[in-house]
Parts: C-alpha cells; structure tokens; sequence
C-alpha cells in the first residue's frame, strides 16, 4: 500500500500523481464518504486520527425508542443544534465529486452522513445508508414530514429553551446539559405516534431495500473510493470489506486510522478537499 500524510498546505507525490492516477483509472468509481467530508462545512466529526471517540458515542436506537427521558435530551439538544446543521453548505470536497460525476466516472456516492450536502452541491447518483436529518419519520404510521416544520412545533411547545447556550455537535446535535425533564416532545399529528429523526441510530439496522441496492451498485463498479471515513461502523464497513474480496482495489483518503487499512492499495492522509482540489482546478481525468 502507498501511503501519504502530509501538513496541510503542502501536496505530496501520491496526491500529485497516485490519487489523480487512481481516479483516471476507473470508469465506475464506488465512492464512501464519511463525516470527514462535511466538517469543512462547519459539521462536527465523532472519531479522532486512531478512530476513537472524541465524545460521547450517540444515542440508541434502544435507548431511544425505550425512554421517554432519552427522547426528551435527544428534541431538546436537537431545537438547538439543527439551525446550524440545517443551513451548512456544500464545501470543496462535495463540489469536487458532484463534477466526477458529471464526468461520467462515479457509479454510485455511498455516504454515511445525514447532511444531504452531497445532493446540494449536485450529486445525483446517491445512496444515503444512514438516512437524513432534514426528514422525520412517524414509528407508529410510518408517516415522514419536515424536519422544519418539526422545529416550528417544538419552539412553539418549549419557549425560551432557543435561547440557552450551547455548543455544535455532530449531526445536528448540541452540546446542551440541562434538566429535560420539562421539555415537551410533540407526537406525530396523524397517529400521535413517537416522532424520529429518519436516520440509522446506533444499534438500528439499515433498511434491506437500502443494503440490497448498494450490493447492485457494487457489483457494476471497478474500484472504490474512501473518503473521510474511518469505516469503524460495519454498516459502511461491509461493502469496503466486500469490494476487496472480489479483487476491486480500494484507496482511501482520511485524517487517521481505517478499520479497512488492511485492504487498501492507496492511503492519503490529509483533509478531503485538499486532496480532492485538483478535480476543480480544471485538471482534467482521462
């Protein structure tokens, strides 16, 4: 495996050449992308450069569903964070892969985030396996609505808790501590079922539809590229790991350590968009 990691500021051979070279190289790229492609867009990530937590890991699925208390913490911290998250935009590394696209050379983007930044900068061809933010999904009627309309109800049934202090965090998050046990979470309209975010939890298993047709992309790609992920979740992990056993090679660029760093051909260790920068500045791939 080649593998480069440079300061940021200055491009080493392998991003010059190989990166560029890896890329020319495949018509039917099969891109995963992680949280390391939105934190230029001002979005947190969870790991650090071994692939450890940086902070508390997220809530349940289990804890979720199964606590009131838990759902009171996850809307009250959410009123807070999702006006950030909401109007983050597009940085280099999304603008640099919706033109790949364009030009022909992506099969399918795969991405674990929950940004929807990827279709915002243009991408089309986009598989989102942990689901999105900006929805909200009924668990009794299996209704999904606005995640804006949703902040307008939980301002309207908590106010004044828009103008406590907190910090961003991951995924639309905050990093609020307080006594939730006030907070008022509004049912689903149709059903008065529990409302979710329509996203993946932790301990949630993605839709099969959703796996079924990732496999179908991969089974019509060439090679696969990594992008700001440490692939230390399995459900993203997975199709890394079967791509490798059925011979496509594999690079990936990222701040750190990947649980699939044994499978790689090709490493670049820097940010996203400056590795990627060379698709923007009129470099052409052939």
């Amino acid at each position: 495996m080649t593998t480069s990691s440079v300061p940021t500021g200055r491009l080493s051979p392998v991003v010059i050449t190989e990166l560029p070279e890896f890329i020319a190289g495949h018509r039917r790229l099969f891109v995963v992308t992680g949280a390391g492609c939105s934190t230029d867009s001002g979005i947190p990530d969870y790991r650090d450069r071994d692939g450890q937590w940086k902070r508390t890991p997220p809530v349940t699925y289990q804890a979720f569903m199964g606590e009131e208390a838990t759902r009171k913490r996850y809307w009250a911290r959410s009123l807070l964070g999702w006006p950030r998250f909401g109007q983050a935009l597009p940085n280099g590394t999304h603008r640099a892969l919706a033109a790949l696209e364009a030009d022909g050379r992506i099969e399918l983007l795969l991405t674990q985030n929950v940004d929807c930044l990827h279709q915002a900068a243009g991408s089309q061809t986009v598989i989102d396996l942990h689901g999105r933010l900006d929805q909200v999904r009924c668990m009794g009627c299996e209704a999904r609505s606005s995640r804006e309309l949703l902040q307008q109800r939980l301002l309207d049934a908590n106010p004044g808790w828009d103008t406590l202090e907190a910090g961003i965090a991951p995924d639309g998050d905050a990093d609020l501590e307080a006594d939730f046990s006030a907070f008022s979470v509004p049912a689903c309209d149709a059903c008065g079922g529990v409302l979710k975010p329509d996203v993946v939890f932790f301990g949630e298993n993605v839709p099969r539809e959703r796996v079924a047709a990732v496999h179908e992309h991969l089974q019509r790609s060439d090679a696969v590229l990594v992008l700001g992920s440490s692939l230390m979740v399995y459900s993203g992990f997975r199709f890394v790991d079967a791509a490798a056993k059925a011979g496509l090679p594999v690079a990936a660029v990222n701040l750190g350590r990947t649980r699939a760093d044994h499978l790689l051909s090709l490493k670049v260790e820097m940010p996203c968009a400056q590795a990627l920068a060379f698709l923007l500045d009129g470099t052409k791939t052939q």
